[in-house]
């Protein structure tokens, strides 16, 4: 099993081999080129050790990466504070955000796509105020807390999660691709009048141009993602950095051979095929709100 800083540590790593080979170096020539011994380039190559930011970012002086977002982007896997408040606000919630959850935000503040199936509740991403409270207080219920310090917790973990959504209008904005099944729209989260309220966004997340929401109704049976939610994380700088992850009470599951991503992803494509067109959903759900 694989977790958020080991899987961050090798695709990091792959990476940097990748681009050291790219530049035509041989481990030892790069580690001559930045003063280290030849072994701390291959232990952070293999994902063996981890990376000081700075290090990466000598390493990409060496060779010669001058693309800004894949050097972002991997200064954030070497977990650098670098690259502005859009990718590094949640350090404000260090305290009350677990380190998986912290690992989660980090790759979707930097992924160019998201794809998603929900089965329970409604995408993080596009939850309500209302909705969001709701579904964190079910999800932070059994944890104990000092009297007082649950509602603070309660308080910062919805704010972290309506942060997230500005992903969804950054420049360039992250592309997310929903498929939700049917029990998302009819289970009242939070009452009525919060899920009528969630309905109403969903109809007006729908009509951006990054979102593209389909809804898998019921009349489809048994199908491919009933053992469960799972989102891929895509990166615009290389297809080596994709992932899966899949969410567990206490922890999240990373997958990251190519093996898995292949098989999520038809999994996913599947999904669509039998989900209602973005159209349809959108007009489903616009009738289960009311709305034209």
């Amino acid at each position: 099993m694989q977790h958020g800083p080991a899987v961050r540590r090798r695709k990091l790593g792959a990476e940097l081999r990748a681009l050291r080979t790219s530049a035509g170096l041989t481990s030892g020539e790069a580690a001559r080129l930045v003063g280290w011994h030849q072994s701390k380039v291959s232990r952070i190559e293999t994902g063996a050790s981890g990376v000081k930011p700075a290090d990466v970012r000598l390493l990409l002086d060496a060779y010669g990466v001058r693309d800004a977002q894949l050097r972002e982007l991997l200064l954030v896997l070497a977990g650098s504070d670098e690259g502005g408040d859009r990718h590094h606000w949640w350090h404000a919630y260090r305290g009350v955000l677990p380190p998986t959850y912290r690992d989660f935000i980090s790759l979707e503040s930097q992924a160019s796509a998201m794809r998603t199936l929900e089965t329970s509740v409604v995408p993080g991403l596009l939850q309500t105020p209302e909705y969001a409270r709701a579904v964190t207080r079910a999800a932070v219920s059994g944890l104990a807390d000092e009297p007082g310090a649950a509602d603070e917790r309660l308080d910062a973990l919805v704010a972290v999660r309506l942060a997230r959504q500005d992903v969804l209008h950054a420049d360039p904005p992250l592309q997310l691709s929903a498929v939700l099944d049917e029990a998302v729209l009819h289970r009242e989260i939070g009452g009525p009048e919060v899920m009528a309220r969630q309905l109403g966004q969903l109809v007006v997340a729908a009509r951006l141009p990054q979102v593209r929401l389909q809804i898998l109704p019921f009349k489809a049976g048994e199908h491919i993602g009933i053992t469960g939610p799972f989102v891929i994380f895509s990166f615009s700088s290389t297809s080596d950095l994709d992932v899966v992850v899949l969410d567990h009470l206490t922890s999240s599951l990373y997958l990251e051979r190519k093996e898995d991503l292949r098989a999520y992803t038809e999994a996913f494509n599947a999904l669509r095929i039998h989900a209602l067109s973005p159209e349809e959903s959108l007009d489903y759900i616009a009738a289960l709100a009311g709305v034209a």
